[in-house]
């Protein structure tokens, strides 16, 4: 590992702490918002709306997740939406939904909400919130958060199985600050291909610190929290420890969910037809996993742009830097309005910078068009010669959504393509590659792959949903005998000894060559307000050629009841 040392020395988390203190000294707050929580099933109803609505001003601002309680509901809520949602019987329940989940942000009636069984003045006073307190310059709400499934999978002896139990908090303190925390306690055994991922990496999918289980389980903490203010009319601030994402796609080459919580520093400013993000995060560097002690940090600034250039039409502009520093910030990665790019150059051209161009087309009401492109520190003179060159780092998202599909009220179907070339998002040493905890910032597969994905979503019913998914990549690997890097291990530095050659890397090869098809099935059921029965099945066949130890086929059936929490899903 290497560390440049340049910069006034801060210590560390530090830098967060000064720029909200001159936010808040500055600035007189407003009234504030929270974020619905990772994959809410309102999140079906606003991607239906969105395309529907097709030159809507608010909901074509989709590209940064998560979605503001606030905005969202007051967006629907307000009237303009109303022939839309009630055209159809499952997107007015979904919408009912979406109020009875974020009451503290509707305009209608409570007394329509209300639970048939209320149990005395805060607990379950409305069928969504199992405890909640609304007072002058105070709202409250508190709900308990459990998944249990259980598992069984091909060629495999052990149960699999998932264990969660925690709560969720969100609240307002005098209309200006806007709270919430998640916290669960998590056991679980998971599939021998996820195993086998965990092992190597040294980490758990979306997780943090965790401890063996069961010799072959994991137990882990999920805490999250945050809390977010306005600064002025246009600009809100959040500050905390979650997950943020970044484009339409089911997968994002910008920044997505797959890693563990972040701390992160976030400002969005929406005014006229632009929205701006700019996200200051505290990373932890790649690291192997010993006993307690401090790990080392690293760092990524981030800032996505996007502009409605006509009615339907949606263009972002995405730039990050990840670089790593002992015990220090570079304060010229503070100013959000500066091109990243030209502070990185004037710091020696040491970091891990990329840039991205993102579109998004609605069309007809019914289909949604988008992509991203991202390059990473690219050069061209280098490309010219030869565009099999390891310098040729980009990656390539197409894909496109279809709603009501042929007819067919609430089947919406998605197809998605990823391209990712050789050594993109890795950097010449092991911190600055653009991960986090042992896991990707962004694709979970890494880099030197190509993937397909196609979805099928529909809901016969209010309280039903099924959904298919198909994965098919293949994938360049290393030679797991030798340390020689082809490009797909973005945790492994892309400079000599591990990268032994300047040209000859294409997508899709290496010293192995994988491939894999993988299927995962859900029927979900909705028995009480955010109470859900789900059965699944996922079928994965994965093939190394050359090495037929490394081939399997997996299977496996599972069943689980979970309330208030999103689906644990391993897609890779």
């Amino acid at each position: 590992m290497q560390y440049k040392e340049s910069g006034l020395k801060l210590p560390k988390g530090l830098f967060f702490k000064l720029v909200f203190i001159a936010f808040a000294l500055s600035v007189k707050t407003s009234a504030q918002t929270t974020y619905l929580p990772q994959a809410a099933e309102e999140s079906i109803l606003i991607e239906r709306m969105e395309i529907k609505a097709q030159k809507d001003s608010v909901l074509n601002f989709s590209k940064n997740k998560p979605f503001s309680r606030e905005v969202i509901v007051g967006r629907l809520s307000g009237g303009a939406f109303d022939s839309l949602i009630h055209a159809s019987k499952v997107d007015d329940y979904n919408y009912r939904r979406l109020l009875i989940n974020n009451l503290e942000w509707a305009s209608t009636d409570r007394s329509s909400f209300r639970s048939k069984k209320p149990w005395g003045k805060n607990f379950y006073q409305t069928r969504g919130t199992f405890c909640e307190v609304h007072v002058k310059d105070f709202d409250l709400a508190v709900n308990p958060v459990l998944q249990f499934q259980f598992s069984k999978e091909n060629n495999n002896d052990q149960t699999l199985f998932l264990n969660s139990r925690g709560l969720s908090i969100r609240g307002r303190i005098a209309n200006k600050i806007g709270f919430s925390t998640y916290l669960t306690d998590n056991q679980e055994r998971d599939p021998l291909y996820v195993q086998q991922w965990e092992n190597k990496f040294k980490s758990v999918p979306g997780a943090g610190y965790y401890k063996n289980f069961k010799t072959t389980g994991y137990d882990y903490f999920d805490a999250r929290g945050y809390f977010t203010f306005g600064v002025a009319k246009y600009i809100d601030v959040t500050f905390g420890y979650d997950k943020n994402f970044i484009g339409n796609g089911y997968r994002s080459l910008f920044l997505s969910d797959f890693s563990n919580n972040i701390l992160f520093l976030k400002l969005n400013t929406r005014v006229w037809k632009l929205n701006y993000q700019n996200l200051f995060m505290e990373l932890n560097a790649t690291e192997p996993r010993a006993g307690d002690r401090l790990l080392k940090k690293k760092y990524a600034v981030m800032h996505h742009l996007d502009v409605n250039v006509t009615k339907s039409i949606n263009i972002g502009l995405f730039e990050g830097i990840v670089f790593g520093r002992p015990n220090h910030f570079e304060f010229g990665y503070l100013n959000p309005v500066i091109f990243y790019r030209s502070v990185e150059q004037q710091n020696g051209s040491f970091d891990n910078a990329v840039v991205g161009l993102d579109v998004k087309a609605n069309v007809k009401r019914a289909l949604l068009f988008y992509s991203q492109l991202l390059i990473d520190e690219f050069i061209l003179s280098a490309v010219r010669d030869d565009k099999t060159s390891w310098v040729n780092k980009w990656g390539l998202q197409v894909g496109a959504k279809y709603i009501d599909a042929f007819g067919i009220k609430n089947l919406d179907l998605q197809v998605e393509a990823n391209r990712v070339r050789p050594f993109t998002y890795s950097h010449n040493d092991s911190v600055a590659n653009y991960t986090h905890y042992n896991q990707p910032l962004a694709h979970p597969l890494g880099a030197n792959f190509q993937e397909f994905i196609a979805i099928a979503r529909y809901q016969p019913a209010a309280k039903w949903l099924l959904v298919g998914k198909l994965f098919g990549w293949k994938q360049g690997l290393d030679d797991p005998l030798t340390t020689e890097n082809f490009g797909s291990n973005i945790f492994l530095p892309n400079s000599p000894p591990y990268r032994t050659r300047e040209n000859g890397y294409k997508i899709g090869e290496g010293a192995y060559t994988a491939k894999a098809v993988l299927a995962n099935f859900l029927v979900s059921y909705e028995l009480r307000q955010n109470l859900f029965i789900d059965l699944s099945a996922l079928l994965r066949n994965y093939k190394v050629d050359g090495l037929p130890a490394h081939s399997k086929n997996t299977s496996v059936i599972s069943f689980g009841l979970r309330f208030n929490m999103h689906r644990r899903e391993f897609e890779f």
